[in-house]
């Protein structure tokens, strides 16, 4: 069974920055996509980011894009979401989640979840 854990989250103003991290159990986290997602009150569970098994290729949504930084150590079982000039409008409970099938940015391709990490930007 595969487990994940975010942390980092918290309560911080505009622009400033926050790294979240997500530990993977299991001895195959190389093999898995690690994808990013957010969901704000009353709003859809939206993806923020993504990175390949191997860490070659990253995604972002037009939204982040230019600010967050997906980056993952395969040695530690890790994947991080370095998050800089936050804004208010970032506010939501991130959730990292582990794809066995490749890159995407559909929630139905992600087979594992974590239990999210509240991130409050105050402006």
């Amino acid at each position: 069974q595969v487990q994940l854990v975010e942390s980092g989250g918290g309560l911080v103003q505009a622009g400033d920055s926050l790294r979240l991290s997500c530990a993977v159990s299991g001895r195959t986290f190389s093999g898995y996509t690690m994808g990013w997602f957010r969901q704000a009150p009353g709003k859809d569970n939206d993806f923020v980011s993504a990175i390949t098994g191997s860490g070659g290729n990253t995604d972002y949504a037009n939204s982040v894009k230019g600010r967050f930084t997906i980056s993952r150590d395969n040695a530690k079982n890790t994947v991080y979401l370095q998050m800089n000039s936050l804004k208010p409008e970032d506010t939501a409970v991130y959730f990292c989640a582990a794809s066995p099938y490749g890159y995407s940015r559909r929630h139905s391709a992600y087979s594992y979840w974590g239990q999210g990490t509240q991130v409050t930007v105050s402006s």
